[in-house]
């Protein structure tokens, strides 16, 4: 198979946190503030603006999406009369809200950033908060060093969370409330690692990004690297996608740029040998 992307889309501002849906790859563009859907052929559309920025998404067994509001630490339901919200994190979450894995059961995990990263502020440990599809909320997991990208294996019982200042990814048991017990190093990653987003293959390895490297890593448990790619522009999420799931879409981005408001973002892609599995 080739090694090397080719683009789908460009002309974004800060694609991130995709997800295959419906036949489409959907996808937040953070710093456009909008959630957006782009289908095979390149053709994009606009499905809701948010105004305090979108980022993780998810839906719920009914066919609703969840969306993460970043700024206002709330996780947002889109109805039929629009954007509501599904529930305020903002006592529980310790910085801006940020990825989100949601189950079969429409059962969302939200990170959070932890600490002002972009201000310069020093480190400080975020909470994994739990939304069940009734509005409540509640902490899970503590002391987490950036939780960013998060999957779930097929069978529901394993999330698995990139800590982006651990360089590492972490794996728990999922109980039968959703609760998360028994925590493990999943993969320890070489310092210069900062995993953000996330996706998982049918044999059990996950596709991290990693931006500051500039590599998106097919990473195994205990740590071994089977497959690295490189984008054209540095890769912050990934998801595996397409009529067989076997496309891998990079969104990717000059940072630096796109927080200057120059559309640098662009979605690229690249066939793999195994297609994707359980969630996203």
């Amino acid at each position: 198979m080739s090694s090397e992307t080719t683009l789908l889309v460009d002309g974004l501002m800060f694609p991130e946190t995709p997800r295959w849906h419906d036949g489409k790859l959907w996808f937040s563009d953070m710093v456009g503030r909008k959630v957006m859907t782009v289908d095979l052929s390149g053709k994009t559309e606009v499905i809701v603006e948010v105004p305090k920025g979108p980022s993780g998404l998810g839906w719920l067994p009914d066919g609703r999406l969840l969306v993460v509001s970043i700024t206002d630490r709330r996780l947002m339901r889109l109805d039929p009369d629009g954007l509501n919200v599904a529930a305020d994190l903002s006592d529980l979450a310790t910085f801006n809200c940020n990825d989100m894995v949601v189950d079969g059961q429409g059962r969302a995990y939200v990170g959070n950033f932890g600490y002002d990263a972009l201000g310069g502020k020093p480190f400080a440990p975020a909470t994994l908060i739990l939304v069940t599809p009734d509005g409540k909320a509640r902490i899970i997991a503590e002391d987490m060093a950036f939780p960013n990208g998060t999957v779930i294996t097929p069978d529901g019982k394993t999330l698995i969370v990139g800590e982006s200042r651990g360089s590492c990814l972490t794996a728990f048991d999922i109980e039968s409330d959703g609760s998360l017990s028994h925590r493990r190093v999943w993969a320890q990653l070489e310092k210069g690692h900062m995993p953000d987003g996330t996706c998982l293959d049918a044999e059990g390895a996950v596709w991290v990004t990693s931006p500051g490297k500039g590599e998106v890593l097919r990473v195994h448990e205990g740590g071994t690297i089977s497959r690295i790619i490189k984008g054209m522009k540095p890769a912050f999420a990934c998801m595996l996608g397409g009529t067989d799931r076997r496309t891998l879409f990079l969104c990717t981005a000059i940072s630096a740029e796109s927080f200057r408001g120059k559309a640098s973002g662009q979605i690229e892609q690249i066939q793999v040998d195994v297609p994707g599995a359980g969630w996203p």
